[in-house]
């Protein structure tokens, strides 16, 4: 008797027949019972050997039950543990809605505002008022920087010292941040009264310039990239002003997952232990004024 396949050997010959064209881009896949009598294995191989697809981005999301559909080519770029460093507007939101697929949806982000992530959650709550996926409860929360800071960027390049509270950069830094955070916060907790999910939102204020962006994603990846900083003049009503400043969205994010060998492995752990250290202790409550 020849031996069942396993998992991955299915997922192999899936994902070979993709490449080939076989299956081509929005062709549905047969039905699990039916690859599963094709391979000569249990469902549940065949279930594993979809989510390795899909976490590969070969498989675009379709509702529960309902037969798998190939991808389209833009949405096949490799965003997982292992993958190239892709920018923040190609990674997050392909990562965060493999993330929703979880029963329990758990994000933790340190970031500037929260902009890329407020823009990265529209995928997955795509998905959800499409009915393709249902998480049962979603916790998430953001340390931003506290609003009375003298932050390090954005900043006027010849400083805040002379303008205070009317420094046009920090005003629009403020309003971004509340609003950015009002949004985000708004969009998930509308999830509770439309489709019955359980939602946390939380945020809570650092007394520091964060030099990095994190993401925490159901406790088994993490996303790091550095905000690099660039020397630029912007307007301001009437006023050129000089500044220092880092472009978020476009800051290339690096993936680490937990499993992935020791190195990856570890800074999963040491994130979030450093996360929940900022957490619980020099951070405050941050309330997004209007």
């Amino acid at each position: 008797m020849r031996p069942q396949r396993s998992h991955r050997e299915v997922a192999e010959a899936l994902r070979d027949r993709i490449r080939t064209g076989e299956l081509r881009p929005g062709q549905r896949l047969p039905t699990q019972t039916r690859l599963a009598e094709e391979f000569g294995v249990e469902r549940g191989a065949v279930r594993q050997a979809l989510r390795i697809l899909r976490s590969e981005n070969f498989l675009a999301d379709v509702p529960r039950g309902g037969p798998a559909i190939v991808a389209l080519p833009a949405e096949r770029v490799p965003t997982g543990p292992g993958a190239p460093p892709q920018p923040t507007t190609v990674t997050l939101a392909p990562r965060i809605a493999a993330a929703f697929r979880a029963p329990h949806v758990e994000i933790d982000a340190l970031c500037l505002t929260s902009v890329s992530l407020t823009l990265a959650m529209s995928e997955p709550l795509r998905h959800i008022h499409a009915g393709r996926m249902k998480p049962a409860k979603v916790d998430v929360r953001v340390l931003l920087p506290g609003r009375n800071i003298d932050l390090a960027f954005p900043a006027p390049v010849d400083g805040r010292d002379d303008r205070g509270d009317d420094d046009p950069v920090h005003q629009r830094w403020l309003a971004q941040r509340n609003a950015q955070g009002q949004v985000l916060k708004h969009n998930l907790r509308a999830l509770r009264a439309t489709h019955g999910i359980e939602v946390n939102v939380s945020f809570r204020a650092l007394p520091f310039t964060p030099p990095v962006k994190l993401y925490l994603l159901n406790g088994v990846e993490a996303l790091f990239a550095y905000y690099t900083l660039k020397r630029r003049e912007e307007e301001f009503g009437n006023e050129q002003l000089e500044l220092y400043d880092a472009e978020g969205t476009r800051s290339t994010l690096f993936s680490f997952g937990l499993g992935a060998g020791l190195r990856d492995t570890t800074f999963v752990e040491q994130s979030h232990l450093w996360f929940n250290a900022l957490w619980e202790t020099i951070s405050s409550e941050l309330v997004l004024s209007d």
